[in-house]
């Protein structure tokens, strides 16, 4: 299904529930792409930092999209948000935002700080099946990105 299969996703996410529901939806979506996994900002930090410097163990290229939650223990979603969009090794990176928070309020200040989407998980298993799938078929299939020089 998916067609820039080698374009790894990396997802931030602290519940190891919302993760695996992740995960199972986008297995029954046929998604190929990696999908790595931090928990943290200070693993995202850790990560994307390693790539950058081609030391990372798991030989992982730099994610074609990032999806963010907000609320993470440490670093959380905004100020990894801020981060990121100020640094020119990852500026150009998609990041889109999916958060419980419908508050307008985070939503201005991420649009405000460079996030590229924001999508509100919903509660329900079908609504977030919908969420799912129109996220995977629009920054997974149909996206161009720019060259991530």
């Amino acid at each position: 299904m998916t067609k820039k299969l080698n374009k790894p996703l990396l997802v931030v996410e602290d519940s190891n529930e919302d993760f695996k529901m992740l995960q199972r939806l986008m297995q029954r979506m046929a998604v190929q792409n990696p999908i790595y996994r931090c928990t943290n900002g200070d693993e995202v930090l850790d990560f994307l930092y390693q790539e950058e410097s081609s030391q990372n163990p798991n030989g992982a290229s730099k994610p074609s999209v990032i999806l963010l939650d907000l609320n993470l223990p440490g670093i959380d979603g905004r100020d990894l948000l801020e981060r990121l969009k100020q640094d020119m090794s990852f500026k150009k990176i998609p990041i889109v935002i999916f958060t419980t928070s419908s508050n307008p309020k985070d939503i201005e200040f991420c649009y405000q700080k460079g996030a590229n989407g924001y999508l509100v998980k919903p509660m329900d298993a079908q609504e977030l099946q919908k969420t799912v799938q129109a996220f995977v078929e629009y920054w997974l299939e149909r996206n161009t990105l720019p060259p991530m020089s």
